[in-house]
């Protein structure tokens, strides 16, 4: 019994022993040589560096200027810092902002942006993420805040006398992000294009800036049905947006008081605060017009989404990053489109001959939901409005003839 003792006693010693020394090693993680001499010939201590000195060449690389770059950094450097063992590992915030800028501007893959500052695949895949959290948290409120109040929904209807609809609080329209399909997610994120998608649905004033963005919804629905879900949506039909009263359109005296409205396509619902064009074809020339005006306000959303696709080009391929990523990506890629254009005046219309097309404006489907009587007699007032003295504009005739 003695003898037992003293062999678990000795087996016991050789445990602590072991234990001890387990705790003295030090802990090494191999690294490949090309990662070890990040400092010395990543991309961003290399080119990056000579960069600074160029502001033009500066600009196509992260897609926005050296002081829109300090500034994003300044104001989300400490959210995005992290600490680390040694200094070698160590990954300055402004590296990862600027691993995070590069991958959103070049829609490159997650290996070729690790290769080119040597950085770990994994290691970019998470910094990505979260960097674009960043943006979206401590940015979004201040570069994309939705209009709240009476005074912010008149801000933006003036904006939109330039494209020649009145009280309009700004255009509707969905994109479709494109992903790899997602495991065991069956058909939801399949959509009508025979692609997989989530759906950034976005509300933009006249200046092409984001005013409400809602990501994430499924590609196999419908814009009208991700509308209604959407908080924007839910706040229109509960009556909390606190859109203004209606008021009367410029020179007109004969239709009274109208709503102010938001301006989609075929696929929303026609309703008193939102216009779709009329359907059907071989419509009256009063009918086409309204088309015609209502796609000229509602192509700021059109030319929104193909600014941010062409910045960001990241939109222009499939992401095989996880749903959550992005959506993370997209929002903040939405935040990014609109701190680049704050001090960015945009190209306006000026003139009647380069407005578009009427091709989708006189030949719309049939729409599957039928519009209450008030809605469709908004919208008949706001068409007899573009065809009076008070209302339209000289080569609205021109285009809709000639389409």
């Amino acid at each position: 019994m003695e003898k037992m003792n003293q062999k678990k006693k000795a087996v016991m010693l050789m445990y602590v022993y072991w234990r001890w020394k387990h705790r003295q090693r030090k802990h090494t993680t191999w690294m490949h040589n090309i990662l070890l001499s990040r400092r010395q010939y990543g991309e961003y201590y290399r080119l990056v560096k000579e960069l600074e000195l160029d502001a033009g060449r500066f600009f196509q690389y992260f897609r926005m200027s050296k002081d829109q770059f300090e500034e994003l950094l300044a104001l989300i450097g400490h959210n995005i810092t992290r600490r680390a063992c040694s200094l070698q590992r160590m990954i300055p915030a402004k590296e990862r902002l600027a691993v995070t800028l590069r991958y959103l501007a070049t829609g490159d893959s997650i290996r070729t942006i690790a290769f080119s500052y040597r950085l770990g695949e994994k290691t970019v895949q998470v910094i990505i993420p979260e960097v674009c959290d960043a943006i979206w948290n401590l940015g979004g409120p201040i570069y994309l805040p939705a209009p709240r109040t009476e005074n912010d929904w008149l801000e933006v209807a003036n904006g939109f006398k330039t494209w020649n609809f009145p009280n309009c609080l700004g255009a509707i329209d969905g994109k479709h992000i494109l992903i790899e399909a997602p495991p065991n997610s069956g058909s939801r994120y399949f959509n009508y294009k025979g692609t997989f998608s989530i759906v950034l649905l976005a509300l933009v004033d006249a200046n092409y800036r984001f005013l409400v963005v809602d990501v994430g919804a499924y590609g196999r629905n419908s814009d009208g049905g991700i509308f209604a879900f959407s908080a924007l949506g839910r706040a229109l039909e509960g009556e909390k947006l606190n859109i203004p009263k209606d008021s009367a359109l410029p020179g007109d005296t004969d239709h009274g008081p109208m709503p102010y409205v938001f301006v989609a396509d075929e696929a929303f619902p026609l309703k008193r605060h939102i216009m779709r064009p009329y359907p059907g074809k071989d419509l009256p020339e009063t009918k086409r017009i309204f088309n015609y005006r209502l796609s000229r306000a509602r192509r700021v959303v059109e030319n929104a989404f193909g600014i941010l696709a062409n910045r960001w080009r990241i939109f222009h391929r499939k992401s095989n990053m996880k749903v959550e990523s992005v959506k993370k990506i997209t929002l903040a890629s939405c935040v990014l489109h609109n701190f680049v254009l704050k001090e960015t005046t945009q190209p306006l219309p000026q003139d009647n001959q380069t407005q578009g097309s009427t091709r989708a404006l006189v030949d719309v489907g049939g729409i599957g939901n039928h519009p209450g009587t008030d809605a469709m007699n908004i919208r008949d007032k706001y068409c007899s409005y573009f065809c009076s003295s008070s209302g339209e504009i000289p080569w609205q005739y021109t285009i809709v003839r000639r389409g």
